[in-house]
């Protein structure tokens, strides 16, 4: 395992970059501002490897410029309505950062914040790291202080874990995600639409024009959303179905087939191919929701470690999550951490080929 400084954030802290490896030509980095997954290396059918992931030239980008690339999003990622919610019957208000709405924990979310590395794992056959970051009471206006980690894992398997735990003095809200865009092509190397999607899930949360959940848990069947089978993404995504309009593209939480919210073993959650290089991607999770995000707000002002624009299309987000918009919801799985409980959930990428 390596370590180097990857930077100096505008405030003088210090970023360093970890870079993660295994037996298998599989190569990870990840740097301390905002947990960041700057790039995953992986060989194709031929042997050939490639970064996989969007990503920016440098950490000055990161803090200017970047829309949640590879990113841990917290305290609350995706969108809460009217940016507010109810907790023991207080009603809390947060940032309006998307339009009306709450969107990624706030302002300045967990995506912004430079970590701590409270564990390096350097063992036989797994590399890791694990982040610490302690938000205090009030930041954002969430309540409680939320003590907070991420280890980052990588196995000889091709297993790229992501274990993620916080505890609260003060009952609050919780729901932390990756947000990395794939292209399993490679970065840079253009449009997702031929990549091969397959989702492990019966329903989705149905949403208005502003992608807020209605609170209605609507079945997939009949419609363009449909990724129980294999489905090539470009097969749908131009459709006419209201749920693809409001959103441009993909943009929706899907329900992962489990037999309640409460069963929180590990499944897969999705696969996802991409037929010229062989590259396949697997998603397995303890969460009970899954953001599938065509990246239908890149609009080419952003441009990669490759040099090449970023445009609609160019990369897929799978989001492992507690469903959005949770919090006023009680028919959805509940987001809400109280002191003595701990928040515990993982996460797992792993990569292959298809040989043929």
């Amino acid at each position: 395992m390596k370590k180097q400084l990857y930077g100096t954030t505008s405030d003088g802290t210090p970023v360093y970059e970890y870079t993660l490896s295994n037996a298998n030509q599989v190569e990870v980095k990840v740097i301390t501002y905002g947990c960041i997954i700057t790039s995953v290396k992986a060989p194709d059918r031929s042997g050939a490897v490639e970064n996989l992931v969007l990503g920016l030239p440098n950490l000055q980008d990161y803090e200017t410029k970047s829309i949640y690339f590879g990113c841990m999003t917290g305290r609350y990622a995706n969108r809460i309505a009217n940016a507010q919610f109810t907790l023991d019957g207080k009603t809390y208000k947060l940032a309006a950062n998307d339009g009306t709405n709450h969107l990624h924990g706030g302002v300045v979310g967990f995506d912004k914040k430079v970590w701590e590395v409270t564990r390096e794992i350097d063992e036989p056959g797994v590399q890791g790291i694990e982040l610490h970051y302690l938000s205090p009471d009030g930041e954002e206006n969430y309540p409680g202080n939320l003590d907070t980690y991420l280890t980052y894992t990588l196995n000889d398997q091709n297993e790229l874990r992501l274990d993620y735990r916080a505890t609260t003095d003060k009952p609050t809200i919780v729901n932390l995600t990756n947000h990395t865009y794939w292209n399993l092509a490679g970065e840079g190397s253009g449009c997702i639409y031929d990549h091969v999607v397959q989702l492990n899930a019966d329903h989705y949360t149905k949403t208005d024009a502003g992608m807020i959940p209605t609170g209605e848990i609507a079945p997939v069947e009949g419609t363009p959303l449909d990724f129980r089978q294999p489905m090539r993404i470009a097969d749908g995504i131009r459709s006419d179905f209201e749920q693809v309009v409001y959103s441009m593209g993909y943009d929706l939480n899907y329900v992962l087939n489990r037999p309640s919210f409460e069963d929180h073993s590990l499944i897969q959650a999705a696969v996802v191919s991409e037929p010229v290089s062989g590259r396949r991607l697997e998603v397995w999770t303890t969460e009970p929701g899954i953001q599938f995000y065509t990246g239908n707000f890149l609009d080419g002002t952003r441009y990669g470690p490759s040099r090449r624009a970023y445009r609609q299309g160019d990369g897929l987000a799978l989001e492992t999550q507690t469903f959005p918009d949770s919090p006023n919801h009680p028919n959805f799985p509940s987001p809400v951490l109280r002191p003595g409980e701990v928040y515990q959930t993982t996460t797992i990428f792993k990569f292959g080929v298809d040989r043929s």
